[in-house]
C-alpha cells in the first residue's frame, strides 16, 4: 500500500460494542483533546513551565518513535518505501495536526531535512483556551513526536524546532528539523527537555521487552486510501489517480460554461455522474437534472420524450405533454447512450440543438427551450461515423468539450477509496456495523480487472456487506470471479510481492472456491495431494511463528 492510501478506519481494530481498541496492533487509548489541555495547565501550575515542558516533550518522543516501530512492523511494504513521509502522515491521521506543506531534502548543505507548516494543532489551541497566548512556541508533545518517529526512521537523532505558533500569534505552526549534529550550538536549549528521561537506546530496550508480550495481537491493518466525501459527485473531485484528477479538471472548467459537454468511456466507468458532477459546479445548478437512455427507447418514444406530444398526436395521448428539453429548462438536459440514437432522430436532434428550439410532436410551432446538453456514449462515435451510423454535424455538436472517463483498471490509485466510499454507503443503508476490509481483502481487490468498472466495485461491495459477519470484510466475503480470479502482480511503489507470498494466497484461495475439498483443489492445481498437506502445514507454522 502506498503512504497516501493509509486511512486511519483502516489502521484501527475494535469491537464496536466497546473494549480494546488498537491501532497498528498496538492497544490505544482516546482522550479527549480539552482533557489533555486541562493536563497541560495542571503539569504548567504544579511543576512549572520547564518541567511541565520536558514531561510533555519526552511523552512525544516515546510515542513518535513507538509508531514508527509499529509500523515498520505491521507494515514492511508502506515503511520502506515511505518512512521519511510518514511521521506527517500520522500526525494528521491522529489528529494532531493537519500538515498543509511538508518540504523533505537530504539534509545536505545546511539545508533542513524537513520543513513542514502545520494547522490546527491541538496543542496550541489548548494552550490559548487554558493558559492564553504564549511568548514562545507551545506545540511541544507535536515537534517531539515528529522527531522521535524520524530518529527512529533515519535511524540517527532528528531534532524538530518549532519557530511559528499559533498560540503565539502566527498564522500557522511551522517547524524544522534537521540532524542533531547538523543544528550545531543552537539546538542546545531544546536538548534538554530531551535528556532527562528516555534515551533512543531506553526506548528500544523497553519496546523490544514490550513487543514480546504483543504477539498474540493482529500485526496488520486495513491500508486503504483517503476519502472523504458524502455524495457521490464528492467522489469525483476526490480522484486520486493521475489520470481522472485531469479528466476532473476538465469537467471543472466545464461547469464553467454553457458549452455541449460528450463524456465518453466504457460501461459502468460513471459517466452520468460525471455529467450530474459538471451540472452542480455550474450556474445552472439550482435548475433540473435531466437524464434519459436514448439506447433505451424506441424512435417514436423517444422523439416524444424529448420533444413532447400535442393531445390526440397518437394513440393514447389523451393531453397535452412537455419533453425532456422543456422539463429540462434553465437547467442540464443528460443525453446518455447517445451512440444509439438512430439517423433519422438524428437529424430532429441535430436542429433542436442547432435552432435551440423544439417542436412537440402533432404541432405546428417551434417552442424556445434553454437547456445544457451533456451527452455520453461508450461507443466510439468516431467509428460510428466512418461506418455510417453517425452523423458527423451532430458529432462535432456534441462534442464542443469531450471528457473520457478512463476505466477502473487504469485508475488503480481509485480502487480502494471508490470501495470505502460504497462500503459506507452501504452499511449505513442497510445498519451494519462494517468497519472496512482485511489486507487480504484490499489486496484482492487491487489485483481484479474491474471489467465492469465503478459499477462493478459497487455491486462487489454491496455483496461482501451483505456475506460479511465480522466486522471487517475478508476475501470470502467477496463475489466468487472475486476470490477465483488469475493472480495478477500489483505493484506497491517499487515493491512487487514475492512468489512465495502469491503462491500461498492462490492455493488457500483455490481451496476456498472448492469448499476446502483437498483432493479436488490437489487436482485443480496439478500437484500431488501430499505436496498440498505439506504447504498447508507449512502455512499453519507461519501463522503460529
Amino acid at each position: 500500500m502506498k503512504l497516501e492510501e493509509l486511512d486511519l478506519r483502516e489502521l484501527l481494530s475494535f469491537n464496536p460494542e466497546g473494549g480494546a481498541i488498537e491501532l497498528l496492533g498496538e492497544r490505544a487509548l482516546f482522550f479527549s483533546a480539552f482533557a489533555l489541555g486541562l493536563l497541560r495547565k495542571e503539569l504548567i501550575e504544579s511543576v512549572g513551565m520547564f518541567a511541565a515542558r520536558g514531561i510533555l516533550t519526552r511523552f512525544g518522543y516515546a510515542n513518535g518513535w513507538r509508531t514508527a516501530m509499529n509500523i515498520q512492523a505491521t507494515m514492511p511494504e508502506t515503511w520502506a518505501e515511505s518512512k521519511g513521509y510518514a511521521a506527517a502522515k500520522f500526525h494528521s491521521l491522529t489528529g494532531m495536526n493537519k500538515v498543509v506543506h511538508n518540504l523533505r531534502s537530504d539534509g545536505k548543505d545546511g539545508k533542513p531535512l524537513i520543513d513542514s507548516t502545520w494547522s490546527e494543532c491541538y496543542e496550541a489551541e489548548q494552550h490559548l483556551l487554558h493558559i492564553g497566548q504564549s511568548d514562545e512556541p507551545v506545540c511541544w508533545t507535536e515537534a517531539a513526536f515528529a522527531s522521535g518517529f524520524l530518529s527512529y526512521a533515519e535511524g540517527r537523532e532528528v531534532i524538530f524546532v518549532e519557530d511559528k505558533c499559533r498560540a503565539r500569534g502566527d498564522a500557522t505552526c511551522h517547524v524544522t528539523a534537521r540532524f542533531k549534529e547538523s543544528w550545531g550550538p543552537e539546538i542546545e536549549p531544546y536538548l534538554i527537555y530531551y535528556r532527562t528521561g528516555a534515551t533512543p537506546a531506553l526506548l528500544k530496550e523497553l519496546s523490544d521487552k514490550l513487543r514480546c508480550t504483543e504477539n498474540k495481537l493482529k500485526k496488520r491493518q486495513k491500508q486503504l486510501a483517503f476519502l472523504e466525501g458524502s455524495d457521490d459527485s464528492s467522489q469525483l473531485v476526490m480522484a486520486r489517480s493521475e489520470t481522472m484528477r485531469t479528466t476532473v479538471e476538465i469537467a471543472r472548467r466545464a461547469a464553467r460554461v454553457d458549452s455541449s459537454v460528450l463524456v465518453t468511456g466504457e460501461s459502468g466507468v460513471g459517466k452520468e455522474r460525471m455529467a450530474r458532477a459538471i451540472h452542480d459546479q455550474s450556474g445552472r445548478a439550482t435548475r433540473p437534472f435531466v437524464a434519459v437512455n436514448c439506447g433505451a427507447l424506441t424512435e417514436t418514444l423517444l422523439e416524444s420524450e424529448l420533444f413532447g406530444h400535442a393531445k390526440g398526436s397518437f394513440t393514447g395521448a389523451d393531453r397535452d405533454r412537455q419533453g425532456l428539453f422543456e422539463a429540462a429548462a434553465g437547467g442540464t438536459l443528460f443525453l446518455d447512450e447517445i451512440g444509439e440514437v438512430s439517423p433519422a432522430m438524428q437529424v430532429k436532434l441535430l436542429r433542436a440543438l442547432q435552432e435551440r428550439e423544439v417542436r412537440r410532436v402533432g404541432e405546428n410551432k417551434s417552442r424556445p427551450v434553454n437547456v445544457r446538453i451533456v451527452a455520453a456514449t461508450n461507443r466510439n462515435l468516431t467509428d460510428e461515423i466512418t461506418a455510417g451510423r453517425f452523423r458527423q454535424d451532430l458529432y462535432y455538436r456534441l462534442r464542443v468539450i469531450e471528457l473520457q472517463v478512463p476505466p477502473l483498471r487504469e485508475r488503480h490509485e481509485d480502487i480502494l477509496p471508490l470501495a470505502r466510499f460504497f462500503l459506507n454507503k452501504t452499511t449505513h443503508g442497510q445498519g451494519r456495523t462494517i468497519t472496512g476490509f482485511t489486507p487480504n481483502a484490499a489486496d484482492q481487490l487491487l489485483r481484479y480487472d474491474w471489467p465492469g468498472n465503478v459499477r462493478e466495485l459497487q455491486n462487489a461491495v454491496e455483496y461482501a456487506v451483505v456475506m460479511c459477519q465480522d466486522s471487517q470484510i475478508d476475501t470470502d466475503d467477496l463475489p466468487c470471479e472475486l476470490r477465483a480470479m488469475s493472480l495478477k502482480p500489483v505493484l506497491t511503489g517499487k515493491t512487487i510481492r514475492p512468489l512465495e507470498e502469491i503462491q500461498r494466497d492462490y492455493i488457500l484461495g483455490v481451496l476456498r472456491v472448492v469448499g476446502d475439498n483437498k483432493a479436488q483443489a490437489a487436482s485443480e492445481l496439478n500437484i500431488g495431494l501430499a505436496t498440498l498437506y505439506r504447504k498447508l502445514k507449512e502455512y499453519e507454522e507461519q501463522d503460529v511463528a
